[in-house]
């Protein structure tokens, strides 16, 4: 029997499953410190060798090992973040880290070869690839044609030649199949990092399950977005955002554009640009609160990004399980402790929760059932232990909705579909 693997590529997480003898499914594990984690994030780290034969050239690292790399020495190295994010835009091309030019599908399949040595427990032979991807990639103006191709063409560099692309929310169905007892039709939800998906699929379980999609919608947000909340919210207005700076006796806003890619972590990398730090430092010296906007340079040149968005993942964390939660960061002579409440947070996240709504609206209607007509509700995904999303639900469907293996349940279902 041919070994059979799930490959759940994630903007923040990923995970690989593999198909057992009995025909289960489970999650491979990976080192991380002195121990093992269930998941594998989704990052990349190079760095220049500073001495020896080997000085100068690039060197890399990923997942735990590169944020290992990363806090050793940030100024020293790149932190490459939420690669799935760029999938989908033309106009991305490559990006130059350390004056060497790297594709999009390059960097992915650098990630794809270091996920699986990582893992415990690969098969030893050519294994068959189920790989994930959403209904809908994230980006304004996302091309989903132009994603897939290139999501193949790096599994394909990566030394992959027996794969197949499966919907995220589809796999995380079929891994919730096998917990029911007859026929039913099943909504799931999948909340990744950048994009959440919903699928309504026809479970006929027995000795060969029988599935039939009946309909999807997807849309281009999901934790990052909630993120980016969080962060213009409390962290921007200690940075500048919302201040005046005077020129020739008049008062200006302080440009707005300097907080957009810094709200998002996967484009904090961006405003390293000289250019920008050069406009960034001369609107600070003519700021009412320049010491914000000083604040703000810091931290991109620092590269503190990873470090400031742990502490607001760790707030957002929070407040799935309590009604007020404190942000606490800190960088040289910046100190942030932020008290946030959930009744705030919801608010702060209301434009994200309604394209959400809309998006099971139209995956009711792709399949052209009403919600009464829907048995049972899947939600998987970190995003979906946010109660303001889970009410979305709730309100819908009533007491049909569940959830379980937020982070594993994608990959462990490619690996069912495999069989």
């Amino acid at each position: 029997m041919q070994d059979v693997i799930g490959i759940d590529f994630g903007t923040t997480n990923s995970v690989i499953a593999l198909r057992q003898p009995d025909g289960q499914a489970v999650g491979l594990r990976y080192a991380a410190g002195r121990g093992v984690v269930d998941t594998f994030r989704s990052v990349l780290c190079f760095w220049a060798e500073e001495s020896g034969a080997s000085r100068g050239k690039l060197q890399h690292a990923a997942g735990p090992d590169a944020i290992e790399a990363y806090l050793d020495d940030p100024l020293g190295a790149r932190l490459i973040m939420s690669m799935k994010s760029y999938l989908a835009s033309r106009s991305f091309v490559e990006t130059r880290v350390f004056n060497r030019p790297f594709a999009l599908e390059d960097l992915i399949s650098t990630f794809l070869r270091a996920l699986v040595a990582g893992a415990t427990g690969m098969p030893g032979g050519k294994a068959r690839v189920v790989a994930g991807r959403p209904v809908r990639f994230v980006g304004d103006n996302a091309d989903d044609s132009l994603a897939e191709q290139r999501l193949r063409a790096a599994f394909g560099a990566a030394g992959f030649v027996d794969v197949t692309m499966a919907l995220e929310p589809e796999a995380a169905g079929h891994r919730f199949a096998a917990t029911l007892e007859g026929n039913a039709n099943v909504l799931v939800g999948d909340f990744g990092g950048g994009t959440s998906d919903f699928s309504i699929l026809r479970f006929e379980p027995g000795a060969r399950r029988h599935v039939t999609p009946l309909g999807h919608a997807g849309v281009g947000i999901a934790g990052d977005a909630f993120d980016y909340r969080i962060i213009d919210n409390v962290i921007s207005p200690e940075l500048g955002k919302g201040d005046s700076y005077r020129v020739m006796g008049t008062d200006l806003p302080v440009p707005p554009a300097f907080f957009t890619s810094f709200a998002r972590w996967h484009q904090l990398s961006l405003m390293r640009a000289p250019k920008t730090l050069r406009e960034i430092n001369e609107v600070a010296r003519m700021a009412l609160h320049p010491e914000r906007l000083h604040h703000l340079i810091r931290l991109v040149e620092d590269e503190a990004g990873y470090a400031l968005y742990q502490a607001v993942s760790a707030a957002k964390a929070a407040l799935s399980g309590a009604e007020e939660a404190v942000l606490r960061f800190t960088h040289r002579d910046l100190a942030i402790e932020a008290p946030i409440r959930r009744a705030d947070f919801e608010g702060w996240i209301a434009p994200e929760l309604a394209r959400l709504s809309d998006a099971i609206d139209r995956a009711l209607a792709d399949a052209k059932l009403a919600p009464e007509q829907v048995d049972r509700v899947f939600l998987t995904g970190g995003t979906s232990l946010v109660p303001a999303v889970r009410r979305l639900f709730d309100q819908r469907f009533g007491g049909r909705v569940t959830g379980g293996g937020e982070f594993v349940s994608v990959a462990e279902g490619l690996a069912l579909i495999g069989a």
